[in-house]
């Protein structure tokens, strides 16, 4: 039995995609961030001690980190789906983009999020010029070079192929999703300067096993 320990708004969607690719069965356990801070509850600290989501119960034994979650139940479970074979240069590109998601994607998206929430914060009338003007150097001078160079790189590495490890949908793309998506909703991935990246988003919102996600999360969830 797989059992997902799913917090809303997370990186969980992706791991119910993914088992909804694989066509395996499984039970999903509900956890609602705190509507205030947006942190999870402390009961996922009682899953694993770090309280994060996603984590998965498999047969027993516990998995945590998307990456190695997508890894191991592609391994165990895919039966050459969703994976190039091993030892080819498209499995190399395959694990690459696997692990640039959260490795190299992620870091300046969460940055953005938290310098946006620096500047809008509540803080005394005195302090909030110098929070926001602090909050607008690092974004003009880091988070947004870096957001607009890693979108560039993404985008320009799909003039090539359909999906990021080849021809073929991989899970490489099911773990890409969470960094793009977040892009697309606050940091400036548009169809105009990225319409490869936005037309990759289409597809992938339009495959059936993302909608059988989506609304396993979430009844009545539009695409």
């Amino acid at each position: 039995m797989i059992t997902v320990h799913h917090l809303n708004a997370s990186r969980s969607l992706r791991i119910l995609w993914l088992l909804e690719e694989l066509g395996l069965p499984y039970e999903i356990v509900r956890y609602q961030r705190d509507p205030r801070t947006l942190l999870a509850p402390p009961e996922l600290k009682r899953v694993h001690p770090l309280g994060k989501s996603p984590v998965v119960e498999v047969d027993g034994e516990l998995l945590a980190e998307s990456g190695a979650i997508v890894e191991t139940l592609v391994e165990r479970f895919g039966a050459g789906r969703l994976a190039p074979p091993p030892g080819t240069p498209a499995f190399t590109r395959y694990r690459y983009w696997l692990h640039y998601a959260e490795g190299s994607a992620m870091p300046p998206l969460l940055l953005k999020l938290v310098f946006d929430r620096i500047a809008s914060a509540p803080m005394p009338f005195f302090a909030r010029p110098i929070a926001r003007k602090i909050a607008g150097q690092v974004m003009a001078g880091f988070v947004g070079p870096q957001l607009k160079l890693h979108l560039a790189y993404m985008e320009g590495e799909l003039k090539a192929h359909d999906w990021f490890a080849g021809d073929t949908f991989s899970a490489a793309d099911v773990q890409l999703s969470y960094p793009l998506e977040a892009a697309q909703q606050r940091a400036g991935l548009n169809a105009t300067d990225h319409p490869r990246l936005t037309d990759w988003l289409t597809r992938i919102h339009a495959r059936p096993a993302w909608q059988r996600a989506l609304a396993r999360e979430n009844p009545g969830a539009t695409p």
